[in-house]
């Protein structure tokens, strides 16, 4: 041991700690050259980090027979990189790939968190929504009549006389905003059970997984971009160290494995220094806070500008509530409730409707006006100009709650759906990290002689 202990102390004292041995200056370009290089590549491993992130939207491959069933017993690490459990090789961008992923975080972190269905449906006011319903239903309600009686009962409808006819008409007519409120309130009563907001925003981001892009861009576009320009400097000063190593050691692999360290590191401080730390911290007296934490205010802003635009929007509200999982429980609710309203549209005459008609046949024409009405007052949901000038009450309300976050769930909203797979950005960094040192040791060779 003491021999061994002797001969590395010998070494040490032969290093040339202070570049004595650095007399040419192809040495010295060597030596100063090393930081340069490591920059660059730092600036590089963030820069192909973004796009590995982002790009391309949708997976770009070839599909392999059997690997869906290799894949199926790999490493789960192996797993997560896009396309193997999918039977290909070849790339997806971290986030599109996980775009069901992120609506389901976006959900249990955030949305669930900024208000329920019923905040939400209150937030775009009922009310207004049954004027809007009101205005658009009016016009078409004698076509509506004519069409459900000739269906229903068409020779009661046919020989009854023309005054009758209209008295009826203008009956419902007159019945319309009560049969519009009592729609718009059964859903409100029921919003809970026939909207599921996690259902509706993983089966969006799943689809449009350019939206979930579009998120990550618009809030962090500022912060993406410091990354890559911190890159560079991260890399110039970790390379400091490094050129000092090399000309010390003169081993041919220092390097490449130097370069290893260097790219991992450079991607990992990219990464605390925007999310990192979540509340104001001081480290040997300096303040700290991750940049996108400093930003919350503006960020919400536009995470609120997104989602209400795309994602909760009352269009895409009612398209769930009409062709979602719970659509056919959201018209025989309507129809349900609508049933006592068709009713009193009938007033007095309801008995001898049913004399004539029989229980059976009038029942029908319920039935009929009960089908045609929901249909008709689901329709203003669908309305784009209508879902839009609505949204800046979503907007409103989803600002002021992501406001509110704690800073570390603000944080784990954005950074939790790929969080998992950072690691293919940090194996990512190290490789161009090696990839440099090789490229170094080819210009110049061993410590740079």
């Amino acid at each position: 041991m003491s021999a061994t202990l002797d001969d590395v102390l010998a070494r040490l004292r032969h290093v040339d700690w202070w570049l004595q041995d650095l007399d040419t200056r192809g040495e010295w370009i060597a030596f100063a050259s090393i930081p340069l290089f490591t920059a660059v590549i730092g600036w590089l491993i963030n820069w192909t980090g973004l796009v590995m992130l982002f790009a391309p939207i949708r997976f770009h491959g070839v599909k392999i027979p059997g690997m869906r069933e290799i894949g199926s017993i790999l490493p789960r690490k192996v797993q997560e990189v896009p396309g193997v459990l999918q039977g290909g090789l070849g790339w997806q961008g971290i986030i599109p790939a996980r775009a069901a992923k992120m609506g389901s975080i976006a959900v249990d972190k955030a949305i669930a968190k900024l208000g329920t269905p019923r905040e939400f449906y209150q937030q775009l006011e009922p009310d207004t929504i049954g004027e809007h319903i009101v205005t658009m239903f009016a016009p078409d309600i004698p076509g509506i009549v004519d069409d459900v009686m000739r269906r229903t009962n068409p020779a009661f409808w046919r020989d009854l006389p023309q005054p009758a006819k209209a008295t009826i008409t203008r009956r419902v007519q007159s019945q319309l905003p009560s049969v519009v409120k009592t729609v718009t309130d059964e859903i409100g009563t029921h919003i809970d059970q026939l909207l599921d907001p996690k259902i509706m925003v993983i089966e969006h981001f799943r689809k449009n997984p350019e939206l979930v892009v579009r998120v990550f861009k618009d809030i962090g576009e500022r912060e993406l971009r410091l990354m890559v320009h911190f890159g560079f400097v991260f890399g110039l000063l970790l390379g400091i160290p490094v050129a000092f190593a090399d000309h010390w050691f003169h081993q041919w692999w220092l390097l490449p494995v130097l370069g290893v360290v260097v790219g991992w590191t450079t991607n990992l401080l990219g990464m605390w220094l925007i999310f990192e730390p979540a509340e104001p911290t001081r480290y040997f007296g300096i303040r700290c806070h991750g940049l996108f934490l400093r930003r919350q205010d503006q960020a919400a802003e536009v995470y609120a500008r997104i989602i209400a635009d795309d994602v909760i929007t009352l269009e895409r509200i009612g398209d769930f509530l009409v062709d979602g999982p719970s659509g056919d429980r959201t018209r025989q609710l309507l129809m349900t409730a609508l049933s006592p309203a068709i009713d009193r549209a009938a007033g007095f005459a309801r008995g001898a409707a049913r004399v004539a008609l029989g229980g059976r046949g009038y029942d029908a024409i319920k039935s009929g006006f009960a089908d045609e009405a929901v249909g008709r007052t689901l329709t203003p949901f669908r309305d784009a100009e209508f879902s839009r000038r609505q949204s800046d009450r979503i907007r409103t309300l989803i600002a002021i709650r992501t406001k509110e976050l704690p800073p570390a769930d603000f944080v784990e909203m954005m950074r939790s759906a790929f969080k998992e797979d950072e690691w293919m950005l940090y194996a990512h960094g190290a490789i161009m990290g090696a990839a440099g040192g090789f490229l170094h040791l080819w210009i110049f060779g061993v410590g740079g002689g």
